[in-house]
């Protein structure tokens, strides 16, 4: 896991052809507003999370985020711990987000 500011996200994702964007927030929050073309798994429902999880491809690089960047780092944490190789957290989660959203 690697822990990445907004400008390293934007960079990373837009020349990155593996990208796979993952929303861990609840339905409430993503209501507000998500990061285009994210996947949304809301880690406080954690039988669905991992049944996805299980589904990924693992050599994908998965760059992951929730509202403030804590439950996004324990996602982060989980997948590096079932054998993903690359995860990206975003520092300051969407709450610091000022880029496109959908």
């Amino acid at each position: 896991m690697k822990d990445i500011t907004k400008q390293e996200w934007k960079e990373l994702t837009a020349n990155d052809e593996n990208a796979v964007i993952i929303d861990v927030r609840t339905a409430d929050e993503v209501a507000e507003g998500m990061i285009p073309n994210s996947l949304h798994h809301d880690i406080f429902k954690p039988q669905e999370l991992m049944a996805a999880l299980e589904k990924m491809d693992k050599s994908k690089n998965y760059y992951i985020y929730c509202r403030s960047g804590g439950r996004s780092g324990q996602a982060c944490q989980i997948m590096n711990q079932m054998g993903f190789e690359t995860t990206y957290n975003l520092l300051g989660g969407f709450g610091e987000w000022d880029g496109d959203t959908a």
